[in-house]
């Protein structure tokens, strides 16, 4: 990432980013960009939100900064925020606050909360080093195929300082047709807990209107569809051709 050097002091005035989320500064705080991703595939930036006395760093992805793909219509943003509805309406806090600001500095997109995560810790790290996590891990799993994540890369898992595990970049999600594709295969074929079951069994009979807004209705139909999946096989899916994960693999 890179940042301005008149905004490299940014950090140390709350401590860390996203340390103070006050819950208005997403939604009506001033932005001020503080640096761009470079990285990323689609055009990404560091903000900074202010309101009031509140400070606090959020994600930026603006729309028109999206990379146009054949598969998904322009509009990545909404399905940034799309998963985090999702995760709030399953109850599992797995994506990090995320709404849609129209007001930024390079137009509609979305802005996620930042997270202040472990240096050099990502899903493969976590799976081999941190055992504590895998329940989290297996929960995101099940997350991904409700969601049909397209591209659950491991650097797209983050552990916080306080040892939470979140998922990140989720803008190709929510895709009608089967699309699965990550990392996290390590589950594969493991029993899902009946909590996780009941929870996900909510959206067999209604997807939330907050979720169905952001989709087109074949789309929220296929989400229904996968929590039908779960409900009947009981068990994290299996990938029999060994062929769907993303690409990079980080």
């Amino acid at each position: 990432m890179s940042t301005p050097e008149n905004d490299a002091d940014a950090f140390d005035a709350t401590g860390t980013p996203g340390e103070h989320d006050a819950p208005d500064a997403l939604e009506h705080g001033d932005i001020q960009l503080v640096g761009r991703f470079v990285d990323s595939s689609n055009e990404t930036f560091l903000v900074e939100l202010t309101c009031g006395d509140e400070q606090t760093f959020a994600v930026y992805k603006p729309e028109a900064g999206e990379r146009p793909l054949h598969d998904f219509e322009p509009g990545l943003y909404r399905r940034e925020r799309t998963a985090y509805l999702l995760s709030e309406a399953l109850g599992w806090n797995l994506v990090p606050r995320t709404v849609i600001r129209h007001d930024a500095p390079f137009g509609v997109g979305s802005l996620q909360r930042f997270i202040d995560a472990e240096p050099g810790e990502h899903y493969f790290t976590l799976y081999a080093d941190a055992p504590e996590t895998h329940e989290q891990l297996r929960r995101l799993a099940v997350f991904d195929v409700v969601a049909n994540n397209t591209d659950r890369k491991s650097g797209h898992v983050l552990r916080d300082r306080d040892g939470h595990v979140w998922g990140i970049d989720h803008g190709l999600c929510f895709a009608a047709p089967l699309k699965l594709r990550t990392v996290i295969w390590d589950f594969a074929g493991d029993e899902i807990t009946p909590d996780l079951v009941d929870d996900v069994a909510r959206l067999v009979d209604e997807v939330p209107e907050s979720i169905a807004e952001q989709l087109d209705d074949s789309e929220v139909r296929a989400i229904r569809g996968r929590a039908r999946y779960v409900l009947a096989a009981g068990r994290l899916p299996v990938d029999p051709t060994g062929m769907r994960y993303p690409w990079p693999l980080v």
